[in-house]
């Protein structure tokens, strides 16, 4: 009983302490979060897909400077900074993901979601998003790079391989503004793969 009474009062002393943990350490929240979307929403699927016209998109692998919520800034051949007020609301890797998986759908491409299922697609495309960023190297340009894998279908035995690049320029370097840039980008390129993918 006087273990319980102890760890009770213990409990509610930290609670008044508020968080112990911090998210985001101690830099003000930003005022406002990066998002990337589809330029248009992918259709709802009526009726049965046969498993062979099926595709799985995965999270793109992405280079160290890109696994963070931060806008990167190329500003030298091996300088990378980041975008000062700048704060995506999810990794750019997976808002990538899911803008090229809602771009494939919006195609005609039976998507399937990985994580809501154990259906096994027909067919794969997985990648690497090498850049996705500003450059100010020379006229400011937002730039995204996709290097793609296309295997399937299952039992080919092949896989093709095709690289992607996408250059917007840029006005502002606001974040929001360049973020729209590099949404504008990213959407241009997806779109170039899901004409890839269906021919």
């Amino acid at each position: 009983m006087m273990r319980a009474c102890a760890a009770l009062g213990l409990s509610l002393a930290l609670a008044g302490c508020g968080p112990l943990v911090q998210l985001g350490g101690n830099s003000p929240a930003p005022a406002t979060l990066l998002v990337l979307r589809a330029a248009a929403p992918p259709p709802e699927w009526r009726g049965p897909t046969p498993l062979g016209e099926t595709l799985a998109v995965a999270v793109p692998d992405v280079p160290a400077e890109l696994q963070t919520l931060r806008l990167a800034v190329q500003v030298g051949p091996a300088g990378v900074q980041y975008l000062a007020g700048a704060s995506w609301a999810e990794q750019p890797g997976r808002q990538f993901q899911r803008l090229l998986a809602d771009t494939l759908a919006g195609a005609g491409v039976a998507v399937l979601d990985m994580r809501a299922g154990t259906v096994s697609p027909a067919r794969a495309l997985t990648g690497h998003l090498r850049e996705f960023g500003l450059d100010v190297r020379g006229a400011a340009v937002v730039r995204v790079r996709y290097d793609a894998q296309l295997a399937g279908p299952r039992g080919g035995g092949t896989v093709a391989l095709r690289r992607f690049v996408a250059e917007e320029p840029v006005a502002s370097q606001q974040p929001e503004a360049v973020a729209a840039a590099l949404g504008r980008a990213a959407n241009r390129l997806a779109a170039e793969v899901a004409a890839w993918v269906k021919g």
